[in-house]
């Protein structure tokens, strides 16, 4: 853990052109989101089977979230569940990166890059899949159920551009720019 995050702080020293370690921005959490939608309503084991699979994903037991107010147009009444929330800090928060970086991204299928996209205006970032399948801990005989995640790493960057060098620093692979001048078709 402690070489990891000292490869990182050299990287980012030398893009952010900073001596002292204490201020680069750096990753204060990761929040991985599950929305179960109407599915548990009608399956009383689905909320069990989807807490199952991201707590052996992200190695910790998930949180359930409830509605806050009833919405009507989505048949959600306050108090349901309505999704799951794990929030990873400290040691497992850089386990749950480097697993992500390492094997995750590169194994999933006509993967491009993540988009940039994805920052807000403070630096931090959020992407998702589709499904959890893409986790080395899932196997077909485990996934009973198919569902998605949303995955936000929240970071002390002050803008998109520190985000992207920050999450660029720890082996991120971002969609690559095209330039403008190499995309326009000449014509004779």
């Amino acid at each position: 853990m402690n070489k990891i995050l000292a490869q990182v702080n050299q990287k980012l020293k030398i893009d952010f052109n900073k001596a002292n370690i204490f201020e680069l921005p750096k990753i204060s959490k990761v929040v991985v989101n599950v929305g179960i939608g109407s599915k548990a309503k009608t399956d009383g084991e689905y909320l069990k089977k989807v807490s199952q699979s991201l707590a052996e994903i992200t190695g910790q037991k998930p949180a359930e979230r409830l509605a806050r107010k009833a919405i009507s147009g989505f048949k959600v009444r306050q108090g349901e569940s309505v999704g799951l929330q794990v929030t990873l800090r400290g040691k497992r928060m850089i386990d749950f990166i480097y697993k992500l970086v390492q094997i995750v991204l590169p194994r999933t299928r006509d993967f491009r890059g993540l988009s940039q996209k994805g920052f807000d205006n403070n630096g931090n970032y959020t992407f998702g899949f589709s499904e959890q399948n893409i986790f080395g801990e899932m196997t077909d005989q485990k996934t009973e159920v198919i569902h998605g995640m949303s995955i936000s790493l929240v970071t002390t960057a002050e803008n998109p551009q520190a985000g992207e060098k920050l999450l660029a620093a720890w082996g991120f692979p971002f969609e690559k720019k095209l330039n403008s001048k190499n995309t326009s078709q000449k014509t004779p």
